[in-house]
């Protein structure tokens, strides 16, 4: 059984994100292959991007889709085993799961990370679970530490706007009001280890990523120097990795500016959105030419697809 967890698992990236190029300029051309199955969309958290583009890109591959905020419109779940339920939660994930995989094909579920405590969110109990108890391939449509859908749209657009020359990528944190997740980091990181391209982090002190995840990666904590002659400036905001879930700083040194964006060789500017402007990035740089952020966002629906049709050609 396929299931798409994270990108480690995942097999031929490269020719994902080339099935997703041949979606793009002809999204209907599949749309027999899905034609009468089904994907059940969970969302534990919010969405606007990923339902969106996941359930059009179902749609574009024949399939029925069901749609359901866990909740809001669901019985609260309960995950561990041996548990009195006398609380809130009035239904297992065991028999859950169970019923999505008879009304299902395939089900593909959003849930965030708490950030409180940080081996419970490393080990993705929502989507381990569903994996564990159901019948039916799983697709990440975002957990606590993994985004790989978002990954693979960024891949596709470096492949689109790929320059002559080898290129130099950098992921730069970025300052936010609220404790954010190192999920859409990670998966991005994970990318990267396919690209040919020279790839650096830069992060305040305190905001080192995962190591296992960035071993090897060069780490700087000085952004504008990272900046110089880059390709690609792809920017984020996560909370500390060490300090788990925690906002360590607030001032705005490490907004992007257009002043930093002069230092790079044109770089086009990525974004996964939602972004807080004139915060996270000055409007000059988002509303700039060089900004990737709608392209990007553009690319989801395809390479949702791709993984998609992936998962239908293996049963």
């Amino acid at each position: 059984m396929t299931h798409l967890f994270t990108l480690d698992q995942w097999p031929d990236l490269h020719g994902t994100v080339a099935q997703a190029e041949q979606f793009k300029n002809n999204p209907l051309v599949q749309q027999a292959l899905g034609r009468g199955k089904t994907i059940g969309l969970l969302f534990f958290n919010p969405s606007l991007r990923t339902r969106m583009s996941t359930e059009k890109a179902a749609q574009n591959l024949g399939m029925n889709t069901l749609v359901l905020n866990i909740n809001q419109d669901g019985w609260l779940l309960e995950f561990e085993d041996g548990t009195v339920m006398n609380n809130s939660s009035s239904e297992h994930i065991r028999e859950a799961a169970a019923v999505i995989s008879q009304y299902c094909d395939m089900v593909a579920i959003r849930a965030f990370a708490e950030l409180k405590d940080r081996a419970k969110d490393q080990a993705e109990q929502v989507l381990q679970s569903f994996m564990r108890y159901g019948s039916i391939p799983v697709v990440n449509l975002e957990s606590a530490t993994a985004h790989p859908l978002q990954a693979l749209a960024d891949a596709l657009t470096l492949r689109e706007y790929q320059p002559a020359h080898r290129p130099k990528v950098v992921l730069s944190w970025a300052p936010h009001p609220k404790a954010l997740p190192q999920a859409v980091a990670n998966s991005f990181v994970r990318m990267m280890r396919h690209q040919e391209a020279d790839f650096v982090i830069a992060h305040p002190g305190g905001y080192a990523l995962d190591p296992i995840i960035t071993q090897g990666i060069p780490c700087v904590k000085a952004q504008e120097k990272a900046f110089v002659d880059a390709d690609f400036i792809y920017t984020k905001n996560w909370s500390s990795f060490d300090s788990y879930g925690e906002v360590l700083r607030h001032d705005l040194d490490w907004m992007i500016t257009s002043e930093k964006m002069a230092l790079t060789r044109s770089a086009k500017f990525m974004h996964c959105l939602p972004v807080r402007r004139n915060v996270v990035v000055a409007d000059a740089v988002l509303d700039s030419p060089n900004s990737l952020v709608i392209e990007q966002a553009n690319n989801r629906t395809y390479t949702a697809q791709a993984v998609l049709h992936k998962i239908l050609q293996n049963g």
